[in-house]
């Protein structure tokens, strides 16, 4: 839970104070990596768009193993199960950065785990259905990553895991972050429920918490009312951590820097490919600039699993999908973003951005359109999708648009160009773009592809106007549960975890 924004502070001190290179190395041998993916997934890599920039999606894991000495002291000692992830987070920069979604996964949904191979110990797991928790047992971070990837169509960059002790490390050294009760808590077994409980133990009102208690704070559910109730004080406590660090000037105090860069280097587990001070920093920088009112934390919306109801979910068959597609075509959870600001008459005119060369004739520019609206190998498409968008397309002068034989199931409608064809291929596919009504952030240069192509994904599978389908800013489900970031508020507890203290 800490670990990204901690980044945001820790490894300043690597740009803040030229640090030295014996300390460089030092953190670097802190640094825990594994494997990005471990698992079997088709979700292709995020390209650049129009403008040449690209979205970011970080996977945040929260461990509960209990492998370790400090682990085991503060969560129990090791079972036969295997770490699993008592956090699943899916964060979202925005190509432009200005804003961030942070959508929690429910650690108790049944999904489909891919087939998986354990990168430390070659271990094979063949694909199952689970819970998704147990995908972290099954192949590691890595194997999360392509779980997730597989459910949301969304492709995940990074991934970055703490554990129990983790956690207790960095909150201590953080210092306290504020949370609030609408009622006295105290998470324990009960006549009801005989096992559990975190120790949570608390009054009304608001408390600063750290160390231990703010592990407790993070893992308490029941008394929370559900694994969605804990998602929601995640999120309380993750944006309290967040205006507390914008609150303080860590930079300007080398002590302080020291302290939390020592601290954080190893209490994270990360992806291999940002395995190193100078990434995380770098990773840090992205995420420091955007203001709290433009971060929105939300829960996939979900619903009871017919196989065991009061205890498991499974995605929301309506509302999962709406916030998924959200995340692929990089749309504002919130509806803060600036409007562009207007010019005065007397004010002098901007000089015009630099334009690629015109498009060519429509008739002379080649498409393919593909109907991917099955979604996933296991959809059904709609017959006759990329014809009729064929048609579309000829209809507007696109005479050379032609459906492709072959179906190629996708989550999300994409439309990319050949690398080789240069601004000139830009310029055609934005045309094509523009005939459809696709917004041009989704227009993106391809190496595989010989023509535009344009695939229809399971987002698009009536009309022909894409911009009827695409989901606004701040278009959020109301089942998702959605917060900002500069909003403060205070937990519900279920009436049998108060007390009267």
């Amino acid at each position: 839970m800490l670990r990204w924004v901690a980044i945001v502070t820790s490894v300043g001190v690597l740009g803040a104070s030229g640090v030295a290179y014996g300390y460089y190395e030092y953190l670097s041998g802190k640094i825990r990596k594994g494997e990005r993916s471990s698992g079997t997934t088709n979700v292709a890599k995020t390209k650049a768009n129009a403008a040449g920039k690209t979205a970011m999606n970080i996977l945040i894991l929260g461990s509960d193993t209990r492998n370790g000495s400090g682990d085991a002291a503060l969560g129990g000692a090791a079972d036969s199960a295997g770490a699993r992830a008592d956090v699943i987070m899916i964060a979202h920069l925005s190509a432009d950065r200005s804003n961030m979604s942070v959508v929690s996964i429910p650690r108790d949904t049944r999904v489909d785990i891919p087939a998986c191979t354990d990168p430390n110990t070659h271990q094979q797991y063949a694909a199952t259905n689970d819970i998704i928790n147990a995908s972290l047992g099954r192949g590691g971070p890595g194997c999360t990553l392509a779980t997730v990837q597989n459910l949301t169509g969304v492709y995940i960059d990074h991934w970055l895991m703490i554990d129990f002790a983790g956690v207790v490390k960095m909150a201590d050294v953080l210092g306290g972050v504020a949370v609030c009760l609408q009622h006295s808590v105290w998470d324990r077994p009960t006549a009801y429920i005989k096992h559990g409980g975190s120790g949570l133990k608390l009054t009304t009102g608001t408390h600063i918490i750290q160390g231990k208690q703010a592990l407790q704070w993070l893992r308490t559910r029941d008394a929370f009312g559900s694994d969605a109730g804990r998602a929601q004080a995640q999120h309380m406590y993750m944006n309290s951590l967040i205006r507390t660090l914008r609150s303080k000037n860590y930079f300007s105090n080398p002590t302080e820097l020291n302290s939390i860069a020592t601290a954080a280097m190893s209490a994270f587990e990360v992806s291999s490919e940002i395995g190193s001070p100078t990434k995380l920093y770098d990773l840090g920088m992205q995420l420091k600039t955007i203001p709290p009112d433009r971060i929105t934390t939300l829960t996939m919306p979900h619903i009871a699993d017919p196989k065991a109801p009061d205890a498991h979910y499974l995605p929301d068959p309506t509302d999962a999908p709406a916030v998924w597609t959200l995340l692929r075509n990089d749309v504002a959870m919130d509806p803060n973003g600036k409007a562009k600001p207007t010019t005065s008459p007397s004010a002098k005119p901007a000089t015009p951005a630099p334009q690629g060369p015109p498009a060519a004739a429509p008739g002379s520019i080649t498409v393919t359109v593909v109907n991917g609206t099955a979604g996933t190998d296991a959809g059904v498409a709609t017959p006759g999708r990329a014809r009729a968008i064929a048609v579309t397309l000829q209809t507007a002068g696109f005479t050379q648009a032609a459906e492709s034989r072959e179906a190629k199931p996708s989550p999300g409608t994409t439309l990319v160009y050949p690398t080789s064809s240069g601004e000139q291929g830009k310029s055609n596919a934005l045309a094509v773009a523009k005939a459809l009504k696709i917004p041009a952030a989704t227009v993106k240069a391809s190496a595989d592809m010989q023509a535009i192509t344009l695939t229809v994904g399971a987002d698009w599978k009536t009309g022909t106007d894409f911009s009827a389908t695409l989901p606004k800013a701040g278009a959020v489900p109301a089942s998702a549960q959605a917060s900002n970031g500069a909003e403060k508020g205070c937990m519900p507890v279920e009436p049998i975890y108060r007390w009267a203290g």
